[in-house]
C-alpha cells in the first residue's frame, strides 16, 4: 500500500478519495504511507540498524526523515506510547537542525497533525509529544554534546557534509543503547566522504537511493528543467541530482582511496605554513577563502621530505579581514613559521589587510602563471609517492581534491580549498629554495 496515491494517475486517485468518509479524507493527509515514495521514502523491511537515503536535491530525503522519527514516537492515538521514547536529532550545527529537522517547510512539525505535533522548548533545544516522547538536537560540530545522553533512535541529516563527522558518529553509537534495537537513519546528499562509505558498507545497513526527479509531482518544472541543463552530465549533477555516490571522476588527481591511505598522526614538523587563495571579493555571496595548514620533516627515507596537511581553515562568505584573521588565528595555533598567499586578485591588498593586524608576520606572496590543473599536477605526484600525509579528515578539502581531474575543476564555484593546499605544499615541497634553512622566521 505503500506510495500509493504518488504513483496513482490523477483518475485512480480521484476515485479512491470518493469512497472515503469526510473524516477519512481530513485525517488522509497525515497519513505519508498514502503518499510517500516507496522506494526510498518508506522503511525497508529486515533487522536493519542503520537506514542510509542518498538523494537528489529536493529528492524528499528531509521528509523521509521527518515521518520516519514520527512513526517511531507516535503511537496508535496521540497520547499512546510509540516504539521510541529518546530521539536524537543531528545536523551539521545547531542552527541547521533547528530550522530544517524542526521547523522547515518538511521537518517534524510541519509533519505532525494538530493532536500530535510536539512542543518545542527553545531552552532545551528539544521537542516534546503529547504522549512523553522527546527528541534532543545536537550539532555534528560539537561531537561531545552527545557524550551523557542515551537514546533509542536517531536522524542524522546531511552526514556528508559534517566537519567532525567521524568524532560525532562514534559519540552517537555510544548513546544509541536504549530499547530491543535501537536505530539511526542518515540522510544526505551523496559527497565523497570516508565515513559515509563505511556506513554504507557495514553489514547492518539498509540503501536507498533516488534522483531529484523521483519528486518531480513536487517541484518547479523550471526548477528542474534548469538544473538538468546546467548540470546535467556533469559531475555535480550526478551527485546532486541523480544522486549518486561517486567514487572518482575519469581522469581525477586524486581518489578517496588514494587520500584514505595517506591519512596518518603528525609527528612534529621541522616546518609549517599557512597557505590562503583569497577570493575575487569579499563578503556573503563570495568564494570561499581556502587556508590550509601543512608542514614538513626530514625523514630518514631516501627521498627526504615529507609532508602532512594539518587542517583545513577555510573560511565561507569572509571579508578581507574576516580571512586574514582566521589565517593568521590558524598560523598561531600552528605556530606557524610563514604565511604563503596567492596575490593574482588581491595584489597588495592581501598583504596589506595580514600586515594591519599583525605588521611582524613572516610572509611570502605567490603568482600564478600556470594554470590550475598544472600546477596541481606536481602536488599530486607526491600524494602518489606516498610523500603527503592527511592528519586527519578534512571532508570539505577531499571533496574538493577528487573533483580536480586532467581536463578541469569538475565541481561547483572555485576549488580554493585545493589551491591553497597546492600552494602550500609547493612552497614546502616543491620549491627547494624554502627547503633551506630561513634566517630568523618569526614563529607566530
Amino acid at each position: 500500500m505503500g506510495g500509493l496515491l504518488s504513483c496513482a494517475t490523477p483518475e485512480e486517485v480521484d476515485a479512491f478519495l470518493s469512497g472515503l468518509s469526510a473524516n477519512a479524507v481530513l485525517a488522509l493527509p497525515w497519513m505519508f504511507e498514502f503518499w510517500a515514495h516507496a522506494g526510498h521514502q518508506l522503511p525497508p523491511d529486515g533487522e536493519w540498524l542503520t537506514w542510509v537515503i542518498l538523494g537528489g536535491r529536493g529528492a524528499g530525503k528531509t521528509r523521509a526523515g521527518a515521518e520516519w522519527v514520527r512513526a517511531q514516537v507516535e503511537g496508535a492515538r496521540p497520547h499512546d506510547p510509540g516504539r521510541c521514547r529518546r530521539v536524537a536529532l543531528v545536523g551539521e550545527t545547531i542552527d541547521q537542525a533547528r530550522e530544517v529537522m524542526v521547523f522547515g517547510e518538511s521537518g517534524i512539525l510541519a509533519c505532525s497533525p494538530p493532536d500530535r505535533r510536539p512542543q518545542w522548548q527553545a531552552s532545551r533545544k528539544r521537542l516534546v509529544w503529547p504522549n512523553g516522547a522527546e527528541a534532543a538536537l545536537f550539532s555534528a560540530s560539537d561531537p561531545e554534546s552527545l557524550r551523557g545522553p542515551q537514546f533509542d533512535c536517531a536522524w542524522c541529516d546531511e552526514l556528508a557534509k559534517w566537519k567532525k563527522a567521524r568524532e560525532a558518529w562514534d559519540m552517537l553509537q555510544f548513546a544509541l543503547r536504549l530499547g530491543d534495537r535501537p536505530r539511526a537513519i542518515v540522510t544526505t546528499s551523496p559527497r565523497i566522504q570516508p565515513l559515509l562509505r563505511e556506513i554504507i558498507d557495514k553489514p547492518g545497513t539498509v540503501l536507498t537511493q533516488a534522483p531529484t526527479t523521483a519528486n518531480a509531482a513536487y517541484l518547479s518544472r523550471d526548477f528542474l528543467d534548469k538544473i538538468e541543463e546546467e548540470y546535467g552530465g556533469t559531475f555535480l549533477g550526478r551527485q546532486e541530482i541523480e544522486g549518486q555516490l561517486l567514487e572518482s571522476l575519469p581522469g581525477a588527481l586524486w581518489r578517496p582511496e588514494g587520500i584514505d591511505a595517506c591519512r596518518k598522526p603528525a609527528p612534529e614538523l621541522d616546518r609549517v605554513v599557512v597557505a590562503i587563495d583569497p577570493p575575487v571579493t569579499g563578503g556573503a555571496g563570495s568564494d570561499a577563502c581556502g587556508i590550509i595548514v601543512a608542514g614538513v620533516r626530514m625523514t630518514d627515507d631516501p627521498r627526504g621530505w615529507e609532508a602532512w596537511v594539518l587542517e583545513d581553515a577555510t573560511v565561507e562568505s569572509a571579508s578581507p579581514r574576516g580571512w586574514a584573521e582566521a589565517a593568521l588565528a590558524a598560523a598561531r595555533r600552528w605556530k606557524a613559521d610563514r604565511l604563503v598567499a596567492e596575490v593574482n586578485q588581491g595584489g597588495d591588498l592581501v598583504e596589506t589587510v595580514l600586515r594591519q593586524i599583525d605588521p611582524a608576520v613572516s610572509y611570502r606572496p605567490v603568482r600564478a602563471t600556470r594554470g590550475k590543473v598544472t600546477r596541481a599536477e606536481p602536488v599530486a605526484a607526491l600524494y602518489e609517492q606516498g610523500r603527503v600525509h592527511h592528519a586527519g579528515e578534512m571532508p570539505e578539502l577531499e571533496h574538493q581534491m577528487c573533483a580536480v581531474t586532467r581536463s578541469g575543476y569538475a565541481g561547483r564555484g572555485s576549488p580554493d580549498r585545493v589551491d591553497a593546499l597546492v600552494w602550500a605544499l609547493s612552497d614546502l615541497m616543491i620549491d627547494r629554495r624554502n627547503l633551506q634553512a630561513a634566517p630568523s622566521i618569526r614563529v607566530l
